[in-house]
């Protein structure tokens, strides 16, 4: 039997903002939390957040050169807050990372593994960012996989088609949210 985590990726208020997540978008993903939650998963939040001046984003990083071109990510700024339609609980445990995947410049594997937690449920924006870099390195990691598409989010529509419809199916399961739920549900 698997132990699971429901994953919410950068889903903070300038990226929802600078995508435009709608209602819509929001309103699925905190049915996701909501579920995961009743049936006792664990949701994990993951933020991008980066110090003032940003030491830590070098010329040849050209996805998060254009986030903070952007304007997004600088620590302490409240677009890097989690949107409050989807905020964590006192509790919640909230990862920091430093690029894309959720793995990358932070603690998820150590905070994964001590809680044996080994398989994952991917939610966040977006798709072609965070979504598809940690489902590569969660996939060299050995954690079975899960793609909620309607809870993913990708400024291009052509490329959050070709992932889930092409790409993730081939390391993960991909299914809307409710279908998930309805999984979940005893």
């Amino acid at each position: 039997m698997t132990n699971s985590a429901l994953l919410v990726m950068d889903v903070q208020q300038g990226v929802v903002d600078h995508v435009g997540a709608g209602p819509g978008y929001l309103g699925r993903l905190r049915g996701a939390v909501d579920g995961a939650r009743a049936a006792d998963i664990p949701v994990i939040y993951v933020v991008v957040s980066l110090r003032p001046g940003h030491p830590e984003v070098g010329p040849r990083s050209k996805a998060i050169l254009s986030a903070v071109r952007a304007g997004l990510f600088t620590e302490g700024d409240p677009g890097t807050e989690i949107h409050p339609d989807v905020a964590p609980r006192l509790g919640d445990v909230v990862v920091t990372k430093k690029r894309a995947s959720a793995f990358s410049g932070s603690d998820l594997d150590v905070v994964l593994r001590a809680r044996g937690i080994d398989s994952l449920v991917l939610t966040g924006i977006a798709t072609g960012g965070v979504v598809l870099s940690t489902l590569c390195q969660a996939v060299d990691l050995d954690f079975g996989l899960t793609v909620l598409a309607d809870a993913c989010l990708d400024t291009d529509p052509a490329v959050h088609r070709v992932l889930t419809e092409n790409v993730f199916p081939r390391h993960a399961e991909v299914l809307t949210t409710e279908k998930w739920l309805a999984s979940i549900t005893p």
